[in-house]
Order: structure tokens, then C-alpha cells, then sequence
């Protein structure tokens, strides 16, 4: 997902109460919520952006360290700071719960994009894609930031944890709709040829929830086309590449 959604969930995680467990809280999680992104140094180089992005700080070593090292640097600051103002130290193992919390949050909103993430790095390249949200959605920032800004007008933490709960209950609902409209393409393309193709793509649109488009890998060309749901249908177009 883009930065303002991951940084929205880490103050959203932070405003529904996980700030209060210690000092840095809000400041921990929504670092954290965008730390793996790092990679993105990677455009300061030559380096073809795709060789590198979304998998050394996206896999399973990075998702293990990196939220120690966070929580290592903010124990830090908080020493540093411990007397600003007979302010508290930050609380080690809070710190580290919640840059846990923050990391995880961003690889799992990365996987569910078309582009994807290599989760197992660096022990195996492989990508794993979701093709269940666009990687800039309008919905989430909506969400989750109307429950943010709600919880600060009204000192409240539930429309937080509401706005939280229902970005939630929407990426489930995408994820099942994402996996019901791969099958429905994929029994439209058997049905016209007799067997599946090399590899298919049923990825979300920008905006539109109810619609997706379609690329399929047919060996030596490739289709694309556009399902959608209301009316239910599959479409591909003529023309091939």
C-alpha cells in the first residue's frame, strides 16, 4: 500500500489505545507501520527498482529484526529524553510489541496488492501476490482516518477502533471477492479453451471495488479483459499481446 495508508494504520493502532502502553507509543507504531519501505533507497541507484523493492525489508528475517532494531533506537530516545520535562522512560517491551504490530501491519497490506511482496527473503525469491486491494485505496484512508480524527475531537478511542475494525472487515471482504472473481474468470477461460492458462491475474482498479481487470498469460500471447460484479460478468477483450 502507499505511505499515508500505512502511516494511517500505525496512528489508528496508536489512537484506539495502543499509545497508552508506553511513551513513544504513537511515534513507535507509526514508524514502524512504514519502516520495511526503506527500500525505497534503492531509487538513490542504478539498480532497476523491481530487483530489490518489497524483499529484503519485506521478508521474514527483516519482519524478525527490524522491529527489534526500532524498539532498540526508541529505548534510546527515551533514555536520552528521560529528563525532558520529568518525563517517563519508554517501556522496553511495550516498545518492542509495538513495532511488531507496526511491521507486520505493512507486509501484510503489501501482500494483498498486485505487486506484491517476497515474503520468504532472503532465504527464497519467490513473489506472493493478494490481488485484493489497489495499492493507493481511498477507502482506507477514509476509514481509518475519520476514526483517527474522530477519537481526537471526542477523546474517545472507540470511532478508532471502529475505523480499524471496519478497514479490517472491508480488506476480508475484498480478499474472499478476490478469490471468487479468479475463479469465476478461470472457469470462463477453461470453458472457451479447455484448460487452464499459464498464470492469471484478476487484480482490483483504482476507486471501483466492484470491478477488476483481467490479464491472462496464455503461453504465446497474453488476454486481458474485466470482471465486474454488478451485473456478474467476465469479458475479454479482442484484442491480444
Amino acid at each position: 500500500m502507499d505511505n499515508i495508508c500505512h502511516t494511517l494504520v500505525g496512528a489508528a493502532c496508536a489512537e484506539a489505545g495502543l499509545k497508552r502502553s508506553t511513551r513513544f507509543g504513537a511515534a513507535t507504531l507509526m514508524i514502524a507501520a512504514n519502516l520495511p519501505d526503506l527500500d525505497v533507497l534503492v531509487f538513490a541507484t542504478d539498480m532497476p527498482s523491481v530487483a530489490f523493492r518489497r524483499g529484503w525489508t519485506h521478508g521474514v528475517l527483516a519482519q524478525l529484526l527490524l522491529p527489534l532494531l526500532l524498539a532498540l533506537v526508541m529505548m534510546a530516545v527515551g533514555r536520552w529524553r528521560r529528563g525532558d520535562r520529568g518525563a517517563p522512560g519508554a517501556d522496553g517491551r511495550a516498545l518492542v510489541l509495538l513495532a511488531y504490530v507496526g511491521v507486520l501491519s505493512h507486509v501484510g497490506l503489501d501482500y494483498l496488492n498486485t505487486y506484491g511482496i517476497r515474503l520468504l527473503m532472503p532465504f527464497s525469491g519467490r513473489w506472493f501476490y493478494g490481488d485484493t486491494l489497489f495499492i493507493i485505496d481511498p477507502w482506507l484512508w477514509i476509514l481509518l482516518g475519520g476514526g483517527i480524527a474522530a477519537t481526537r475531537r471526542l477523546r474517545r478511542e472507540a470511532p478508532a477502533r471502529a475505523g480499524l475494525g471496519v478497514a479490517t472487515a472491508y480488506a476480508v471482504v475484498m480478499l474472499i471477492a478476490a478469490q471468487t472473481a479468479r475463479s469465476a474468470v478461470l472457469d470462463a477461460w477453461q470453458t472457451v479453451h479447455g484448460g487452464p492458462p499459464s498464470a492469471l491475474m484478476v487484480g482490483p482498479v483504482p476507486v471501483n471495488p466492484f470491478r477488476r481487470d483481467i490479464v491472462v498469460d496464455a503461453g504465446d500471447r497474453y488476454e486481458t479483459g474485466t470482471f465486474a460484479w454488478f451485473p456478474t460478468g467476465v469479458r475479454f477483450d479482442a484484442r491480444t499481446v
